[in-house]
């Protein structure tokens, strides 16, 4: 009897550590993902582990589950699992809810049209503004503005399994109207803009005009100067914004001269909405721009500009830099 009592604990202390041992081997199948659905329990997610190759059977991961008390917090979501990690690593993984997340980068200055492109072509992220026009888009993100233009905030945005582009833009509208009070509430005296949207259309502008961060706020200063005196504005980057998809990238005289909304050389004042989606640094210098005479500028052809105080000294600057 006693004999036999010690054959079955020293079989049952083999079995566990054999489970043991299992769940703690390094996994030889290669980089994969696992997607937990909601609901999975314990004896569903070990068969998934069997099945992708991550252990020989089910038993020794919901041995593990069980021993560990992890099977009572399991969350669902896409988990990335690397080779060499062990079964009860992953499955710590899937207690702890570190589900994988990737990301997509709005870049400074580009406009919805492009922003939209950019997130139609992220991985996993399901694809909602090519079946919405803006103003639906606008509806449902609650966004209570004139255009859709420069709402969301360029910057990288993680996201999950199953979110969608429409996801990612919440949280940039979100961004972009914090870090827009933010900075406005830090602006400067007598400026030539007087609400929150003005300086975010200015800052569009300026995002679009300059390729060097430290010339934005002399280029802010430029603008606002035109704005004190009611002098247009006449930026190349709000002409080709109110073209639309008909301008092929090269701008004309004509197109100077064709009136649109936007069309600072026909109108005065800001145009009515942004152009682009500023980055920090272009809001900033919306509403802290450098105290300078200046009233225009050219491109030099080396990503900088040259500034001019009176019309005969930028015709001078035009003949030199523009070929």
């Amino acid at each position: 009897m006693a004999t036999s009592v010690a054959i079955v604990f020293c079989v049952a202390g083999v079995s566990i550590l054999f489970l043991y041992q299992s769940v703690r081997t390094p996994i030889a199948a290669s980089d994969q993902f696992l997607v937990i659905e909601s609901g999975a329990g314990l004896s569903k997610i070990a068969r998934q582990f069997e099945n992708q190759g991550f252990t020989h059977s089910e038993w020794p991961v919901i041995f593990w589950g069980v021993l560990s008390g992890i099977s009572a917090s399991l969350k669902a979501g896409e988990y990335f699992v690397e080779t060499g990690e062990t079964p009860a690593q992953v499955l710590g993984k899937i207690g702890r809810g570190e589900i994988f997340e990737r990301k997509v980068t709005i870049l400074e200055g580009v406009t919805f049209r492009e922003m939209s492109a950019r997130l139609a072509q992220a991985k996993k992220l399901k694809d909602q503004l090519s079946q919405m026009s803006d103003t639906e888009v606008m509806n449902t993100l609650n966004l209570d503005a004139p255009s859709i233009e420069g709402s969301f905030f360029p910057d990288t945005y993680h996201y999950v399994l199953n979110e969608s582009s429409v996801d990612v833009l919440s949280r940039a509208a979100v961004k972009m109207d914090r870090v827009l009070t933010e900075i406005w509430e830090s602006r400067s005296a007598d400026l030539s803009i007087s609400t929150k949207y003005e300086a975010l259309i200015l800052a569009s502008i300026i995002q679009k005009e300059a390729m060097l961060e430290a010339e934005m706020p002399v280029i802010s200063g430029v603008l606002q100067n035109r704005l004190k005196i009611g002098m247009r504005l006449q930026t190349d980057p709000t002409v080709i914004f109110g073209l639309g998809p008909d301008f092929d990238g090269r701008l004309k005289r004509s197109h100077l001269k064709k009136d649109t909304a936007y069309n600072t050389y026909t109108r005065h004042g800001l145009p009515p909405g942004p152009i682009a989606a500023p980055g920090r640094a272009a809001l900033l210098a919306a509403v802290n721009p450098s105290e300078t005479e200046f009233l225009y500028f050219v491109a030099k052809g080396d990503g900088s500009h040259y500034f001019s105080k009176t019309l005969a000294e930028h015709n001078q600057a035009v003949k030199r830099f523009i070929k």
